[in-house]
């Protein structure tokens, strides 16, 4: 198989960016979409969605500063995390994209699982996972892969949270969802979510037979 992202890129990239204070507020306060990328996503009337531009810039460039050769670099340079979006204080939501002109790199189905398990890997430079289960399921013609497990800091700061990330493949990127939630209602808005991935329109991002076909 062929070499996927360094998880060094997501430990980086999305860890601190979840832990930021709340940025500057996205125009259209429930969407976290990307015409280039090819999605758009719906959260809940009642999630606040930031524009973490900015903020990512920032930290990408601390990133490249860990990079161990050119591909990592690569990776780091590349690697969009345009939102997040919170609820409360105990609940977020963040979509991390790969955009594969970009990398230089094309990925299809074929590479999903081991590209999500990558993120996973990743998130774990941060995070204490445990108790994971796995499922994959399809939005049309795009095939996804969605994992949930228990997280907590590695430092032992706040409350275990729940974690679930989905993945896919697009058209022109790789790109995951990554929810950690402080309780049931949290994560019940993060899967009904409306989605569109390359045109074509869901009414939820995570559907209730989600997990009953194992990758």
């Amino acid at each position: 198989m062929r070499a996927l992202i360094p998880a060094i890129v997501v430990a980086a990239c999305v860890a601190p960016l979840l832990a930021q204070a709340p940025a500057t507020k996205a125009a259209d306060p429930q969407q976290m979409s990307s015409a280039s990328l090819g999605f758009n996503y719906t959260l809940p009337s009642d999630w606040i969605v930031e524009d973490m531009q900015e903020t990512a810039r920032q930290v990408q460039q601390q990133a490249a500063q860990s990079a161990q050769n050119d591909a990592e670099m690569r990776a780091v340079g590349c690697m969009e995390a345009p939102f997040k979006a919170h609820h409360g204080i105990g609940s977020t939501v963040a979509i991390v994209a790969l955009p594969f002109d970009c990398f230089g790199q094309h990925y299809t189905d074929a590479d999903l699982p081991a590209f999500a398990t990558n993120i996973v890997e990743g998130l774990k430079k941060g995070w204490k996972i445990s108790d994971p289960v796995y499922g994959s399921y399809s939005l049309g013609t795009h095939s996804l892969w969605v994992e949930r497990a228990k997280g907590s800091l590695l430092n032992g700061a706040g409350d275990k949270k729940t974690l679930e990330l989905v993945c896919s493949m697009l058209r022109n990127g790789a790109v995951c969802w990554m929810a950690f939630v402080a309780g049931s209602a949290e994560l019940k808005g993060f899967e009904l979510g409306a989605v569109t991935l390359d045109g074509e329109a869901s009414p939820s991002l995570v559907p209730a037979a989600a997990f009953d076909k194992k990758p």
